[in-house]
Formats: structure tokens, sequence, C-alpha cells
């Protein structure tokens, strides 16, 4: 694909490495390379957005779980630690946007590639409206005034759901236009954004744990876990950390856009991870820690933002409530970032309809406009569903989880096949000269274990337990919600691609032979 460069477009350096490295898969060098090491961080840090998630699901989590829900946060953080130790050497070898279609394409072949990029991009929209349905957990209990539709807040409430799916609307409305801007106006917000975020995460644990009211012991009660046992507990419980911890990937999605991809990306896919799931666990300790009490049935229903008002008072638990409003705000724009690199990397190859006009980078501003709009009107069109009855809310959230998931195991699959075979190996130098980063001798187990928990991790989501889906009875389709969802999804895609194998789409640029190697 040809474009016409006019005198204002920001030019890459001469002879920069970081355009050979995208040149050698067929691609020119189109979006603009304007994010460093920080910025790479960013995208992984503010996809996860500790604050927007853990103040999202952590009422959830410890409705089911009770106090001994913490200890489901350390696990999932070691089981996606996994997955981004194969993410991270796949993006030091393929530094291409759209990660997980690129990675599993070159992996497997071009037709399993496009489903986990399918998969990828659909949960990705549908995480951008559950992020942006995070508004309606902070905005109220910082001003009455922010609930615009009816009186309860609550978002399991008809009111509370409906005013969620307006206020994330307008956050759509915005993010959207940030994504249509230029990537540097966009880079900056996530940049200041994540800084914000980081800041108030920390003052968040030290003034929960300077205002505990309990020991760590209280972590081993299993008060809250007699309905279910201890191991169902568990495992319902760990849907609030296996939420929080997706996205890590976000920093091989900007590859294109990131200096000196191959060193850079490897290593902010496992920092940002990191630093998030370490954030996230002393987060929902301090909770725990600092609540007024476990039994009263608020922390329950309210969640963190009960204990920040409550335990530290109206002006500093508001305070820190507004931190959480900006790390919602980035987390959505990051989110919405990420889907459309995956469209535009998609539609490079001529794999998806309207692809040449989805894969149209602007050359003022380096971003791909097209994908923009439309993942924010298909978010905001998700959003609807919320009026339609509040357990929509966690269906929402718990299907795009699966989708990643999902996606996630259909990248680290094929690559623990190519390392049985032997044809797998992460040779070459990165843009230093340094050497590209590697598992070596630990690859196999560490790609092992990191299957078989994203498939484990997939069932323990998608399963349609009615005690998690449809509370209230009487609604069977919300109790397999995520499962219909899902299925649709493959349907759609399997009817798309019987239909392009009979119909040639003369618009779409010609996919580069380097995919289906």
């Amino acid at each position: 694909m040809t474009t016409t460069t006019p005198s204002d477009v920001r030019p890459d350096p001469p002879h920069s490495p970081d355009d050979r490295s995208l040149t050698e898969f067929g691609y020119p060098q189109e979006l603009h390379r304007s994010l460093g090491r920080y910025a790479s961080f960013a995208a992984g840090f503010s996809f996860i957005s500790v604050l927007t998630t853990v103040f999202q699901f952590f009422a959830f989590g410890y409705a089911f779980g009770g106090p001994v829900f913490f200890w489901t946060w350390p696990a999932v953080l070691i089981g996606q630690l996994l997955v981004a130790a194969c993410f991270a050497e796949l993006a030091a070898r393929y530094p291409i946007s759209g990660a997980i279609y690129q990675w599993s394409s070159r992996l497997s072949n071009l037709t399993f590639g496009w489903f986990a990029g399918w998969i990828m991009v659909i949960g990705q929209i549908v995480v951008v409206a559950a992020a942006a349905l995070a508004l309606q957990i902070v905005l109220p209990a910082i001003w009455s005034g922010f609930q615009l539709i009816g009186t309860d807040p609550a978002p399991t409430s008809a009111d509370g759901a409906a005013n969620a799916a307006v206020l994330g609307v307008i956050l759509l409305a915005l993010t959207t236009l940030v994504n249509v801007l230029d990537n540097r106006v966009m880079s900056v917000i996530n940049r200041v954004g994540v800084t914000a975020e980081i800041i108030g995460a920390v003052l968040i644990i030290v003034l929960l744990l300077t205002h505990s009211e309990r020991t760590p012991g209280i972590t081993f009660h299993t008060e809250g876990a007699a309905q279910s046992g201890l191991l169902g507990a568990l495992l319902v419980g760990s849907f609030a950390a296996a939420y929080v911890m997706i996205g890590f990937d976000s920093a091989g999605e900007m590859s294109e856009e990131t200096r000196g991809p191959r060193r850079t990306a490897p290593r902010t896919i496992l920092v940002a991870l990191g630093a998030a799931g370490l954030l996230a666990t002393l987060i929902v300790l301090g909770g725990l820690l600092a609540a007024p009490s476990l039994t009263d049935g608020r922390l329950a229903v309210e969640g963190l933002s009960y204990v920040l008002t409550s335990s530290l008072g109206d002006g500093v638990g508001r305070a820190l409530l507004v931190d959480v409003v900006v790390a919602i705000a980035v987390a959505t724009l990051a989110i919405q970032t990420a889907a459309c690199r995956m469209l535009f990397s998609m539609a490079r190859d001529g794999q998806l309809p309207f692809s040449r006009r989805l894969a149209k980078v602007n050359p003022r501003t380096g971003m791909p406009s097209a994908p923009a709009l439309v993942v924010g009107v298909l978010a905001a069109a998700v959003l609807l569903l919320n009026f339609v009855s509040p357990e929509a809310f966690l269906a929402i959230g718990t299907t795009c989880i699966v989708m990643l998931y999902l996606a996630y195991a259909m990248v680290t699959g094929p690559l623990l096949v190519r390392r049985l075979r032997g044809e797998f190996t992460v040779e070459g130098t990165d843009e230093t000269g340094a050497r590209l980063f590697s598992l070596g001798r630990w690859g196999v187990p560490v790609n092992a274990l990191a299957l078989l928990y994203g498939l484990f991790m997939t069932v323990n989501l998608a399963w349609p337990r009615a005690a998690v889906y449809d509370p209230a009875g009487g609604h069977w389709y919300f109790q397999w919600f995520t499962v219909l969802f899902l299925t649709v999804t493959v349907a759609i895609g399997l009817a798309f691609r019987a239909y392009r194998a009979r119909t040639p789409v003369a618009e779409a640029p010609e996919a580069p032979e380097a995919v289906a190697a």
C-alpha cells in the first residue's frame, strides 16, 4: 500500500534500524515512531490499569470469596507472568502492530492467526466498553450530581446500569477524538495518566496500610466462602484478578510506533505486568485490612470506594477517587488504541471488510483514523446492553476476559508446538547489538505452564455459573452469555472466511507473503 507524503509529515531518521526491522516483514513504515521506553511501558500499564479494574471488581471478588480471595491475586500474577515471558520473546522476534494476530499467524498459519486476531479484537472492543463502565463505580461516590439517571448509583441497579452506560458513552466520545488527533497527543495523555495512576496507587496503599483495622492473618479467613466452598470461592474470586492482569501485550501492539522495539517491547511487557500486579495485590490487601467492617455487607457492594471514603475521610477519599477517574479515562484510551492497532494490522493484510479504508494511515498524524471510529461506535453499542438489565454489567466484563485469555492461548499453543518440534529459536541482536530476549532452556516448561494456565482460566471464566451470571434467576441467556457471545463471534468469523474464499475482495490491499510463512 502506498501513500502520498505531504510536506508536513514528521519523517523518521534516515537508515533507522527500526525501519529495516519492519521492512523485512514486507510492511512500509507508516505509523510514526515517537514512543520511547516509558511510553511503551505506559501502553501496557494503562491497559492493565490497576486502579480502574481493582475498584471495578473488588466488590465482586470479595462477595464470592470473602477475605481469602486475596490469594487469587498472587496466583493469577504468577500465571500471567508465564504468558508474558512467552510474549516477550515474540515481541523481540516480531516487532509488528497487531501482535496477537501477527504472532499466531507466523507460529501456525494465516487462518488460525486470523481467528486469534478476530477473537482478540472483538474482546478488546468489549474491554473498552467494560472499562468505560467503571466510571459508575467512582464518579457518583465523588459527587451525587454524576448520577444523571435515577437515584441508585449501585452498578447492579437499573438506575446505576443506565447511568453507567451514559457516562461510558461520553468517555468513549473523548477517547475516540484523541485516537484520531495525533499519536503524540495520545502518548502524552497516556504517560501523564500512568504517572498519576502510579502515584495514586502508591498513596492508596500507604494510606490503607497505615489505617489498618486488622492484621494480614485475616486473608486466611474463609467467611463468605461457605456457600460455594473454599475451592469454588477461589475460582470465582479469581475473576477480579484475571480481569486486572490482561493487556500487558499492548507494548507489543505499539511496536511499530516504538523506538528500538526489539529491545524495548519485551522488557516493558514484563515490567508493566509485574508492576501492575504487585500494586494491585497490595491495594487489595490494604483494602481488606483498612475496611471499617468485613461483615456489614457494604464491602461486597461498594468495594474500595467505601473503604477510602470511610477510613480516610471524605476529603482524602474523594481526592484519591479523582485519581481513579483519571486512571479509568487513560485505560479506556489505551485499550481503544490497542484495538485500533489490531484492526489496522489485519486490514493491512486485506483480512477484514473495508480493508483499504481501515488500513489507511493519516500521514500527518501517524494515526489510522477509521479503526478508532469503528472501535468507538461498536464499544458504545455494547454499552447499550447495560440498559437491558443490570446483570449485563458483569456479563460484559467477564466476556471480554474470556476472549482475551482464549486469544492468548491461541499464541502460546502454536508456540509450544513449534518449540517441541525444534522450530522456534530466538536468535540475532536488538537495535543496540545486544542479544534478543530469550527464555533459553526454560522455554518449553514456561510455555507449557503458560498454555495450561491460560486454558484453565478460560474454562473457569466461561463456565456458566448461575450464581455468578444470573443471580436473580429467570434469565438463562445471561447465565450462558459468555458462551453464546463467543459462539456468535466464531460463527461470524467462519461465515466471513467462507465468503472471502468464494469472493475475492478487489479493494483489499495485498497481504504480504511473510504473514502466511
